[in-house]
């Protein structure tokens, strides 16, 4: 085979003849590749089923070129769930949740204690934020940051959707001990306007964990250590909140482009 393939060993390479080994099989192929020739005598002596197989195979290439793929069909509730959370967001909330329960019971069993309730809330929904912006726990973290507005607007909806799960549990457990909404409703709303002002800036991941970090070290720490209440979660501290909230969310508000940027 020093020019072209014997017209034998061509006809048993078409009908698949067992006689020939792999090697033979390689060395026809790797001529076929190169030589025009041998490849129109292969067609002309290939059999009437191939053929048409391959006729077949050409035409669904053709007219899936021309139409391209069939768009995927999902249920309106999955694609609702797509644009407001993801799956890796329920452990995180599940983990929060649980969180605020057990802080309820402790509080409930040591009353003369500062509130594990009140002391947690302020940072009770910055754990789901930090997963729901991490390319490490969201699958499309690439394809959301790479467009800003959109990737801007998914935080955003996340965000909504970790203060509508982490907020229920906060009331009913304030209620239970009998603390007014403010002490821990102003503080968790601070801390969330404040993480998305930050991460425009450092990230959402960075801003969760410096502010968190922050809070228990300067405020959960020695109140656990000292068993006195902090003066940040005492009801004189309510008007400071409030200011604190509202700026909060008109700077991050003012600074929503940081977010498209950094992205």
């Amino acid at each position: 085979m020093t020019n072209h393939i014997p017209a034998a060993s061509l006809a048993a390479y078409t009908t698949g003849d067992p006689a020939l080994d792999d090697t033979a099989v390689w060395t026809i192929e790797v001529h076929l590749e190169n030589c025009p020739d041998c490849r129109a005598q292969l067609a002309a002596v290939a059999p009437e089923p191939l053929t048409a197989l391959l006729d077949d195979v050409q035409v669904m290439i053709d007219r899936g070129v021309r139409t391209g793929p069939e768009p995927v069909r999902r249920r309106a509730w999955r694609r609702l769930a797509h644009r407001w959370a993801m799956w890796s967001l329920i452990p995180w909330l599940v983990t929060i949740v649980a969180a605020v329960l057990a802080a309820f019971a402790l509080d409930r069993s040591f009353p003369e204690r500062p509130s594990l309730v009140l002391l947690l809330a302020p940072v009770a929904p910055l754990a789901g934020m930090a997963s729901a912006w991490s390319r490490r726990t969201d699958p499309g973290w690439e394809i959301t940051a790479g467009t800003s507005r959109a990737g801007l607007e998914l935080l955003l909806r996340r965000t909504a959707v970790i203060l509508a799960v982490v907020l229920p549990p906060l009331a009913l457990a304030g209620w239970r001990l009998g603390t007014t909404p403010a002490l821990w409703l102003l503080p968790a709303l601070t801390f969330t306007a404040a993480t998305l002002l930050l991460g425009g800036r450092i990230g959402v991941v960075r801003a969760a964990a410096v502010l968190g970090g922050s809070w228990f070290l300067v405020v959960v720490a020695p109140a656990l250590v000292t068993a006195d209440m902090p003066a940040l979660i005492e009801p004189s501290s309510t008007p400071g909140w409030v200011v604190a909230a509202v700026v909060g969310a008109a700077l991050a508000i003012w600074r929503v482009d940081d977010h498209r940027r950094n992205a």
